[in-house]
């Protein structure tokens, strides 16, 4: 499989406005490009080059530059030939070997307009032992003002081991994730946290000003860097841990469920704000890096099934956080129990348990 580090650059400020100006003119090239790709209805990077290559040159790139903006609006016309890509002037611009190359681990030497440029980066201990690998490619991003290289590298994936019994997972709206051990990840402190956002987002949409709105976009990017780094956390706890016990991770397939389940009002704002299918895609790469197993089992009656007799009924759950079974009596956190089910699921691949005699399935 492949993964991407991000790389933060430190250039000063003159390396800086090299570095906006060459991305600039890389893409405007590009949308030069992308309008004679609609034109001739064509995706071959052979037939643009023929056509454009000397034009593309005028714009003052280099001759890699030129293939490297050729090739990124081939890949982006291939996507979808009904539609004329367009690219924003801070768009990703793409390197290779010939145009960027690593001094180190300190510094990079990149072209631009103005030659090359010598940059310093600030890498962190995880970047830096996984810098050793091939490298596929690298891009050039432009995020809040701080130049980014986006280091597309060949991981490693060890081949997993069939495991006898599976952590289970569940996701909810009250705890973000809980598993079949008992572990509850991100409740009430992410919980108040996103109400906070919430509040903040609905009096600066409610005001409607410039400014409201330059800080809505602010908050946004804030909000989004604040979930990706939570389902980091959970995803990372996750693996390591059936990592370390040797089992297997079971997941709810939940491809649709948003769309198949009904809530309550009040707990609309929370189903629908969290980034659910980031963090399972987050526990599946970890977990393939490191050999681990990881199943999608059907997600029906997970919460209603009670663990010790197998009753399936709606009444087994009397409020949001306790399950109570009413044939056995058996009584446990709802979010465990659920976890619980969606683990042997995993290891018996078994249909949904018939609701008991009087129970609603």
């Amino acid at each position: 499989m492949i993964q991407t580090l991000m790389i933060k650059l430190a250039p000063n400020q003159e390396q800086h406005d090299s570095l906006l100006q060459t991305m600039e003119r890389f893409n405007e090239a590009c949308n030069y490009i992308s309008a004679l790709a609609f034109e001739l209805k064509t995706a071959n990077k052979i037939r643009l080059q023929k056509a454009i290559y000397r034009d593309i040159r005028g714009f003052g790139l280099s001759a890699q530059m030129a293939i490297r903006a050729i090739s990124k609006v081939s890949e982006a016309y291939k996507r979808d030939r009904s539609i004329k890509p367009i690219f924003k002037p801070h768009s990703a611009m793409v390197y290779d070997q010939r145009i960027l190359s690593w001094k180190g681990l300190d510094k990079v030497s990149i072209l631009t307009l103005q030659g090359r440029q010598l940059i310093p980066i600030r890498i962190g201990a995880y970047q830096e032992a996984r810098l050793d690998r091939k490298v596929r490619q690298t891009d050039l991003i432009l995020s809040d003002g701080i130049f980014y290289l986006a280091v597309v590298v060949d991981a490693p994936e060890p081949m997993p081991d069939e495991p006898d019994s599976f952590l289970g997972i569940d996701l909810g709206i009250k705890n973000i994730a809980a598993d079949s051990d008992g572990t509850l990840y991100s409740g009430a402190t992410v919980s108040g946290l996103r109400k906070r956002h919430a509040k903040m987002r609905s009096k600066l949409q409610a005001n409607g000003s410039k400014q409201a709105k330059r800080l809505l976009k602010k908050r946004s990017r804030k909000e989004k860097r604040f979930a990706t780094n939570t389902n980091h956390i959970i995803s990372k706890s996750v693996v390591a841990k059936a990592k370390d016990s040797g089992r297997g991770i079971a997941l709810e397939d939940l491809k649709g469920i948003r769309d198949r389940i009904s809530v309550r009002k009040a707990q609309r704002r929370q189903q629908h704000s969290w980034a659910f299918s980031q963090l399972r895609r987050f526990i599946e790469y970890k977990a393939r890096l490191a050999g681990v197993v990881v199943k999608l089992v059907d997600p029906r009656n997970t919460s209603r099934t009670c663990p010790v007799c197998g009753c399936v009924d709606k009444h087994n759950r009397p409020s949001q956080s306790l399950f109570s079974c009413v044939l056995c009596h058996f009584s446990a956190m709802a979010d465990t129990v659920a976890a619980t089910n969606i683990g042997r699921r995993a290891i018996v691949n078994l249909p949904n348990i018939s609701p008991a005699p009087g129970g609603v399935g």
